[in-house]
């Protein structure tokens, strides 16, 4: 029987395989049977006549995804590391910024960025709106887990640090952020996941991406699930390499303490 402990040897991979297996098995099983009972006709043909449909709107979120992660982790770091500033008006408007974002419906963000804030603006690319709501509304948690990771690092270190000569920025480098880094992994990766998942709101601003388009679909056939599961394994397919890696990097960044 394999052991969760720290330092305990992994299973072999014949161990594993058989118990992904088992559990695939078991998750195939439950779904099979639920669908059995359930007196439905499936239409897959329907669906299948506007496939690029979902490939153009599986490509959009995407884009959209990618490009507000990118985002999303510069402002988080900015904001996490102006709430250790010693400039107060720089921490207490990170302060405000963290604490409305996070206490605010991410659809009410989107809606008050494009009719309001955009409008006052001039800009009134959709694409463009919905990257910088997202990376605004998940910056805010990001902040927060980086700022997290920061003061876990010990004090003791710190003085270290500033003993042996290192600069300010000598020591975020080289002492600081790579112990932040294990620590934030776990709780990044799975902002990462909610924030593509996130990226589904934006069909309120009539941003065609894959919900939109799956919405679309369904409303043109009435084949409500054969429009719905692509859109499931469409989002996987997104998410599940992210779990991966972050897994793979866990192990990757893992040292004794």
């Amino acid at each position: 029987m394999a052991s969760n402990e720290p330092g305990a040897s992994p299973p072999s991979a014949r161990v594993q395989v058989l118990n992904w297996s088992l559990a695939f098995l078991l998750a195939a099983l439950v779904f099979y049977f639920s669908f059995h009972q359930v007196n439905y006709t499936w239409n897959w043909g329907a669906v299948y006549k506007y496939r690029q449909k979902f490939v153009q709107g599986w490509l959009a979120t995407v884009f959209i995804s990618f490009a507000s992660l990118g985002l999303s982790v510069t402002i988080g770091l900015f904001f996490a590391l102006a709430r250790r500033s010693a400039f107060l008006p720089l921490r207490y408007l990170s302060k405000l910024y963290v604490e409305l974002v996070r206490g605010t419906p991410l659809l009410v963000q989107i809606l008050i960025f494009f009719y309001v804030v955009a409008n006052a603006f001039g800009v009134s690319n959709r694409y463009l709106v919905g990257v910088l709501t997202l990376s605004f509304f998940s910056g805010a948690y990001i902040a927060e887990v980086i700022r997290a990771g920061i003061e876990s690092v010990g004090k003791s270190q710190l003085e270290s640090a500033k003993a042996i000569g290192l600069t300010r920025a000598q020591t975020y480098r080289y002492v600081v952020f790579p112990q932040a880094l294990r620590q934030t992994l776990p709780p990044l990766a799975g902002q990462f996941v909610s924030l593509i998942k996130d990226s589904s709101l934006l069909s309120v601003i009539a941003i065609s991406e894959f919900t939109l388009n799956a919405r679309d679909v369904n409303s043109y056939t009435f084949s409500t699930l054969e429009s719905y599961i692509p859109l499931a394994i469409g989002y996987l397919i997104l998410t599940l390499p992210i779990s991966l890696l972050t897994r793979h990097l866990e192990q990757r960044f893992r040292y004794e303490t």
